[in-house]
């Protein structure tokens, strides 16, 4: 790269067979990659592309990774003398400096009475190995369907971010997490926020799911009702990455009406014997162990933990988005079950349900709202390099308004769900379940409304890009095919809107007056 062309130079290599263009101060030959070029010959024969500066031509049909391929790099011959790059990528692990791309506490100039240093060093760690390690494998997955690499889960075991994903508590005691970053008396709810953040920008739905998802909202009814010695059994397995569990609790019958369920378990003297089947299993296809919501022959519902095995069978279901995720048609055909894995009391299996509702809505907030700022983010990119009717994109003001209404939504529900992390670090078990259940589901219900209304703009502002599962758009036209996913799964939009309003008229005092 050390050779330099002047402008004139380059000039002289203008058509076919000896063609060069510059793109952000550097030359390439593309000679013979021309005739190759997936867009045609005739683009790069333009008068306005050959032996010319197409930096904006190119960004305009490209995104920068592309130049950083090994196939196109090469191409590169050299350099404009006098003239220095001006477009880098971010570092791994670095934060965008497009405004509205991180939170306000990762933003310069900004301050947060939330986050300590621990949490500004735990979110360099964690976006650093969500990249190296996460994203690779996301990508591959999500395109072929394939489930998460074990490898990846082995990864994640060696920084105990598996354990992590649990949130704070007991289970986090003598474990080393994210190479001694953040110590187990010091890991809260701000942690967790981040690594569902983070995660959030993989730009792979279906993976995202793939990677534990069973796990974060399966395993915590083994942790707080399994039995000792069954608790610390799989507990080990799954968070050494060796196993994984998923939670088996929706049917064709039943999704939010969790009273409703049909799957049966027949009391017998060593145990049970449960008949039924589960649908939309988030990692049912792939998953060691199923933690199942059963009705007894006394009418009430019981937690099953059963392993794989005999009787157990899954069948993928194909969804909006990838297999990776594992979604799964569980039947049981008359499985034994042993009586010590049973998940709490005989009959009381609703309580065991819905103890981590808070939580795993909690969760999928998170994870709903760090989406929603990658969009923005691109967005701003976007407009700010596409040119229409001769001028950048975002001098149109239908564009800006829509901008606006992203940033607004984005920004609002972060401050909205920082403000009950803080409360969750705060507030005991019981106190998270009488004061947050209604206010989980609303913010749950908000962050999906405008993450859909969000993804709607996004493909209006990317046009033909923003439907088009490849080049510019692609990330858009992903997060629009897969973000219903978050408006459904943990609770509808209405139900969690009316469990939210029923909490509030719960306790509206008695002489409350207009």
């Amino acid at each position: 790269m050390s050779k330099q062309f002047t402008q004139e130079e380059v000039a002289k290599h203008n058509k076919d067979g000896d063609l060069w263009v510059i793109v952000d101060s550097k030359v390439y030959d593309l000679s013979r990659f021309a005739k190759m070029h997936p867009g045609g010959l005739t683009v790069l024969l333009d008068e306005d592309v050959a032996g010319k500066d197409a930096t904006d031509a190119f960004f305009s049909l490209h995104r920068f990774e592309i130049l950083q391929k090994p196939q196109y790099s090469r191409l590169a011959i050299g350099a404009i003398a006098g003239a220095e790059q001006q477009i880098f990528s971010k570092a791994v692990g670095g934060l965008s400096t497009v405004p509205y791309a991180e939170p306000t506490w990762l933003t310069t100039g900004y301050h947060s009475p939330y986050y300590k240093d621990h949490h500004r060093k735990f979110q360099t760690a964690f976006r650093k190995f969500v990249e190296e390690v996460i994203i690779p494998d996301a990508h591959a997955r999500e395109e072929d369907g394939k489930r998460p690499s074990p490898s990846v889960f082995q990864e994640m075991a060696k920084m105990n971010i598996l354990a992590m994903r649990l949130g704070p508590g007991p289970h986090l005691k003598g474990f080393t997490l994210m190479g001694g970053i953040v110590k187990p008396e010091e890991f809260d709810y701000f942690h967790e926020l981040i690594m569902g953040q983070e995660m959030a920008k993989i730009n792979a739905r279906g993976y995202g799911d793939g990677l534990g998802g069973g796990t974060y909202i399966g395993l915590p009814a083994i942790m707080n009702y399994g039995r000792p010695e069954l608790r610390e059994r799989v507990m080990k397995e799954v968070l050494e990455g060796r196993k994984l569990v998923c939670l088996a609790i929706t049917e064709a019958f039943a999704g939010s009406d969790v009273a409703g369920l049909k799957c049966t378990a027949k009391r017998v003297d060593n145990g049970w014997i449960v008949t039924g089947t589960k649908k939309w299993i988030t990692n049912g296809t792939f998953a060691d162990y199923f933690v199942v919501g059963c009705r007894t022959e006394k009418g009430g519902l019981v937690v099953l933990f059963i392993e794989r095995g005999e009787g157990v069978e899954t069948k993928p279901i194909k969804t909006s988005y990838s297999t990776a995720a594992g979604t799964a048609y569980v039947t049981f055909d008359n499985v034994h079950v042993p009586y010590e894995h049973t998940l709490g009391p005989e009959n009381d299996g609703l309580r065991v349900i819905l103890s981590n509702f808070n939580h795993e809505r909690w969760g999928m907030a998170t994870a709903c709202i760090g989406g929603q700022r990658v969009i923005v983010e691109e967005c701003l990119k976007w407009v700010n390099q596409r040119k229409v009717f001769g001028k950048p994109l975002h001098s149109q003001a239908v564009i800006r308004s829509k901008l606006a209404a992203m940033i607004s939504r984005v920004e609002s529900a972060q401050n909205w769900i920082e403000s009950i992390t803080y409360q969750m670090n705060h507030m005991s078990y019981k106190e998270q379940s009488r004061y947050l259940a209604g206010p989980i589901g609303l913010l749950k219900k908000y962050a999906t409304e405008s993450a859909q209304e969000t993804a709607r703009d996004a493909v209006q502002i990317f046009g033909g890009r923003g439907i088009t599962r490849t080049g510019m758009g692609r990330f858009i036209e992903h997060y629009h095919r897969t973000v219903p996913f978050d408006a459904v799964l943990g609770g509808a939009e209405d139900v969690l809107g009316d469990l939210g309003v029923r909490q509030a008229l719960k306790y509206m005092p008695k002489n409350a007056r207009l």
